[in-house]
Formats: structure tokens, C-alpha cells, sequence
């Protein structure tokens, strides 16, 4: 993986774990997840005019990993309703990139044995806050299983869309008609949810916050996509969760949220993870 790959990953961890700080300090994730999701699609259809069509080979794949996304986004606020963000995010992000090196041999996807140990690292410096203290014991349990479930629907779709980003042909049209039809199912089951007044009011009101989640949103994932085009999928999924130590200093700095011996070893293995990716 080169410096200028590695770099670009690294700033998209920053944006992805800016736009999830956004939903999680929110007082109603729900309709700000629709706000960034419809913010996505308003600025991918003003570019499509520019980016065009991707290859037709990609469309069963984008097809399916737009109806991933739907489950991700719902759970995803669900998820930081119960638990912390600086344990939540780490969950989340932690297991998914384990489950997508499990599955890398069927994906043709060859790694070195210093990235492998890059991956390990990280996944379990990023799921190690979330398993000591016995968090399962308390009434943050159903949160921690909806990350579980959600690291799950994350590697789901982190494969759909190497997957189909490679068959594109174009990194950039692919991410842009990703973004286009991505609010469609959201903004579909949180108005049967809400009603349609209630999430048409949120928007106009929040339209601010709903531009810059939904900037950071596309700019974060249009890199890994482009990136998983130069870089075994596997090992992009693994160094982009670097977010996870942005994530907790911010849970720290601005939601007062407790770091603890457990949260900063988590962290400097994330990062000890990284190093090794990059150099291995």
C-alpha cells in the first residue's frame, strides 16, 4: 500500500468518525441519519452530470449493497441511542474488518502475513474496550448486540462495494449512484416510521448540519472505494478503521465521555495495527 493510499484512507477515518460524532451528539439521530442521506443525494445528482454512467457489470452489485445500507443507517442510530459513542463506534468498526479478512481467500483477495497481523491487531484493539468490565452483564446489552449486528451489515456491504467499485470502471460515478439511490429506502422506512411532516421539518431546520454530515459522508467513503481499486479490500476495511482513535478523543473532548486504561490500549493497538498494514 503506497504513502499517498495510506494517507487518503487515514483522512477518510477522520471525515467517517466526524459524521458519526454528528448522529451520536444529535438529539435525534434518526431524522439526522435521513438529513445526511438526503444531503448525499442532492449533491450526487448535481455531479452525475459530470462522472456519468459506470460500467453496466457493477449494477447487480450496487443494487444490493443500496439495500445494506438501509439496515446500517437504522441500526447505526439505534446503536448510539444505548451506548457510548467512543464504545459503540469501536464495536462496530472493529468486528467488521475481522469478518471481511475471514472471508478474503473467497475473494481472491491475497495478503501478506504483516497485513494479516496488521488486521488482528486492529480488530481487536477496536472490539477490546467493549469486552471488559462486563458491559454484557449491564443494561447496555441490547445496544452492544445491535453493533454486533451492525459490524456484520459493515462488512456486508464494505465486500458489495470493493466488489462492485471494481467492476465500475469508475470509482467516482460508482459512489456517486450509490449516494443518489441510498436515501431512497431510508428516507422510505423512517417516514412510515414518523410520518412525513415531522422529517420534512427536521430538514428544513437542520439543513446546515445535514450538508456537512452528508459532505463528509461521500468525500470519507468515495476514498475507500477508490482506495479498495489500488488496495486489497481486506486491508483498506482495516487501516480506514483508524477512525476508531479519532472517535475517541472525540467522545472525549466534546461528549465527556470516560477514555479508561481499557479505551487507550484499544487505541494504541488500532494504531500499532495501522503501522503494520502499511509497512507490511
Amino acid at each position: 500500500m503506497s504513502a499517498l493510499v495510506a494517507g487518503l484512507i487515514l483522512l477518510s477515518a477522520l471525515m467517517h468518525a466526524g459524521w458519526n460524532f454528528l448522529v451520536k451528539k444529535s438529539s435525534d439521530g434518526q431524522l439526522d441519519t435521513v438529513g445526511f442521506s438526503v444531503g448525499c443525494s442532492v449533491i450526487a445528482a448535481w455531479l452525475l452530470p459530470i462522472v456519468g454512467l459506470p460500467n453496466a457489470d457493477c449494477y447487480p452489485w450496487l443494487a444490493a449493497t443500496l439495500v445494506v445500507h438501509v439496515a446500517y443507517f437504522i441500526l447505526l442510530a439505534e446503536a448510539y441511542k444505548q451506548v457510548d459513542f467512543s464504545l459503540a463506534y469501536p464495536l462496530m468498526r472493529g468486528t467488521a474488518p475481522l469478518l471481511i479478512a475471514l472471508i478474503a481467500p473467497v475473494l481472491g483477495e491475497v495478503m501478506s502475513s504483516w497485513q494479516i497481523m496488521g488486521v488482528v491487531m486492529i480488530g481487536v484493539g477496536l472490539g477490546l474496550p467493549a469486552c471488559v468490565g462486563n458491559p454484557w452483564q449491564s443494561v447496555k446489552s441490547r445496544g452492544l448486540m445491535i453493533c454486533l449486528l451492525n459490524a456484520a451489515i459493515i462488512a456486508t456491504y464494505t465486500v458489495l462495494d470493493g466488489i462492485g467499485v471494481r467492476l465500475s470502471g469508475n470509482a467516482v460515478a460508482y459512489t456517486m449512484w450509490l449516494f443518489l439511490f441510498n436515501s431512497c429506502g431510508i428516507l422510505a422506512v423512517i417516514v412510515w416510521r414518523r410520518g412525513g411532516s415531522e422529517v420534512a421539518h427536521h430538514i428544513r431546520q437542520g439543513w446546515r448540519v445535514a450538508t456537512l454530515g452528508a459532505g463528509l459522508s461521500m468525500a470519507s467513503y468515495g476514498i475507500v472505494l477508490w482506495a479498495m481499486t489500488q488496495a486489497t479490500i481486506p486491508a483498506v476495511a482495516a487501516l480506514r478503521e483508524m477512525s476508531v482513535v479519532f472517535a475517541a478523543l472525540l467522545g472525549t473532548w466534546f461528549l465527556k465521555e470516560q477514555m479508561g486504561i481499557w479505551r487507550i490500549l484499544g487505541a494504541t493497538c488500532v494504531g500499532l495495527g495501522a503501522a503494520t498494514i502499511r509497512w507490511g
